[in-house]
């Protein structure tokens, strides 16, 4: 708990620190008389005075100042410090010093993300470990262990690099440079398109259907096929044939393709177990022996890929409303036969809210049922109490867990400086867009106000980033820094954006604004903070 207070602590004092380092420094570069630069509210707890400026650390480390002299009207000042006095300068030297602390909070998480990127980094490289059979790498010939080079000629090294090349590529030809077995040659891949939506944007990616991560080999079990007569069920996990372990799909394919007779199988099943009021799952090992069909992989055994089998079914959903219930199979979406649950999500997202029909079979009877559904909105909280809402079917595919998928293959990336700073300079203004994006949808009623957060969630997130390490952290501290540049920008009285907005009014006007006009709008600006201060606190709490 301690760890992570100090955690919470270090990452507020250094963005206070740098944001009121940029008033303090354009300040003394103006001539304007700095009086006090503090990090922290309320009572001192240490400090020293070095010229004209005390420097302190106060109690309460929700924020800092630099108080300057003659920064209010109200203020008593000499006839010395009148003259180097905040509001005797130059309207064109105020809006420097005004702007200079949003400045370096936006300007510091460059720094931040060069340090991150410049290097040597471990990443997951573009090495194939699944490849979804009814998707165009499938149609294409690329298999797992393949390496991808290059898409459309522009070399790529990691799978997130592979993931960037294909945004606004797809619906046509694309060459993509294939490594195998030592050699290279062009597979000519056309992408489906898909909409990938956050909250803040939708981006129009193109997809090919691989994988980084090794699948386990789970097996869906028709109702009555001889492979359900022998004991084998959907989900079960095969470890091994025949004596020979079985750690992914391919090794599946593989062994099944040696073997003419009879398949001795190991699986792994989850039992539900009941402990007086509290029912669960528990893992199970059991043997079955299969008779050989004809055909290669799943065929083979008289089962299929458990990709169409449904797990789960939200409670309430468009699917449960159906009937479609968990162990059943998506059959054909629209009268054309599903292939993977991939094909089927991205028709749905490109759907939104139109009708649509699907046909499943029932675990219970075997039988095939067809209905006209439409998605339904489903609003979800994450682990921090943010709401967000997506159509949904209701559905869930068996998918691995992380524990269960086997690692995917790394790479060594080596960043250079120059190259670091070009990726630190895209990524900030990238941010900074996503950030206005947001507040402009919070003003609009578009997003909910239930997502802003206060010290709480500020504390949370700092514990959870630094548990996945230093890169983590960092981010989030370039994160939180551009969101105090965003909003200290806006043109709300008592932040710096009014402020930078009345010296250039002042400016153009020739004259400075009226008294009363300055404490009404202080007026006005203390409200508003308050109001926002009440909000995010409540918002910590209900979380």
């Amino acid at each position: 708990m301690f760890q992570d207070l100090g955690l919470f602590v270090l990452l507020l004092g250094v963005l206070i620190t740098v944001h009121e380092l940029g008033h303090f420094l354009v300040a003394k570069a103006c001539g304007v008389k700095v009086v006090r630069f503090s990090i922290g509210f309320g009572p001192k707890l240490l400090g020293f005075t070095k010229g004209d400026t005390e420097y302190q650390v106060a109690a309460l480390p929700l924020g800092g100042y630099v108080k300057m002299a003659g920064d209010s009207p109200y203020e008593d000042v000499s006839p010395e410090d009148a003259q180097r006095g905040f509001l005797n300068a130059a309207p064109w030297k105020r809006a420097l010093i005004v702007a200079a602390g949003p400045f370096f909070s936006l300007a510091f998480p460059v720094l931040i993300y060069f340090f991150v990127f410049v290097g040597a980094h471990e990443a997951i490289s573009t090495r194939v470990g699944y490849v979804d059979p009814a998707m165009p790498a499938a149609a294409a010939d690329i298999r797992p262990g393949d390496r991808i080079i290059a898409v459309d000629g522009d070399k790529v090294q990691t799978f997130e690099e592979l993931r960037g090349a294909f945004v606004g590529r797809f619906e046509r030809s694309i060459p993509i440079t294939v490594e195998r077995e030592g050699k290279q040659f062009i597979a000519n891949v056309t992408p489906r398109k898909v909409v990938e939506s956050t909250p803040v944007e939708s981006v129009e990616r193109g997809q090919i259907g691989i994988q980084p991560a090794r699948k386990p080999a789970v097996v869906g079990v028709p109702p009555g096929s001889p492979a359900a007569q022998a004991g084998l069920k959907s989900f079960d996990r095969v470890l091994t044939i025949n004596g020979v372990k079985i750690p992914d799909e391919a090794a599946f394919f593989e062994q099944v393709a040696r073997t003419q007779g009879p398949l001795e199988l190991t699986v792994q099943r989850s039992q539900p177990v009941e402990v007086g009021a509290v029912t669960g799952q528990v893992p199970s090992v059991t043997k079955v022996s299969v008779p050989r069909q004809q055909g290669e992989g799943f065929s083979a055994l008289g089962v299929e890929s458990s990709d169409l089998y449904v797990v789960a079914v939200s409670p309430g959903s468009a699917a449960e409303k159906a009937g479609i219930r968990a162990g059943d199979k998506l059959v054909s979406f629209n009268g054309e036969p599903l292939r993977s649950f991939n094909v089927l999500a991205g028709e749905l997202s490109n759907l939104k809210e139109k009708p649509f029909q699907l046909t499943w079979r029932s675990a219970a009877d075997g039988q095939e049922h067809t209905q006209t559904l439409t998605q339904a909105m489903r609003t979800s909280k994450d682990e921090f109490g943010q709401e967000s809402s997506r159509l949904e079917l209701g559905v869930r595919p068996w998918y691995p867990s992380s524990a269960e998928l086997l690692p995917a293959d790394t790479v060594t990336v080596h960043i250079s400086v120059p190259e670091a700073l070009r990726q630190s300079v895209v990524i900030v203004p990238t941010i900074i867009k996503q950030m206005v994006k947001v507040i402009g949808r919070i003003v609009t009623g578009e997003m909910s106000t239930k997502t802003l957060g206060g010290p709480v969630m500020m504390y949370q997130l700092a514990s959870k980033s630094a548990e996945q390490g230093l890169e983590s952290y960092l981010h989030l501290m370039a994160v939180i820094s551009i969101n105090l540049g965003v909003m200290n920008l806006l043109p709300i009285p008592i932040l710096d954006g009014f402020g930078l907005l009345a010296a250039v009014w002042e400016g153009i006007r020739r004259r400075p604004i009226s008294m009363r006009v300055r404490e009404m709008a202080n007026v006005v600006g203390l409200v508003l903070l308050v109001a926002l201060m009440v909000m995010a606190f409540y918002n910590d709490v209900t979380r």
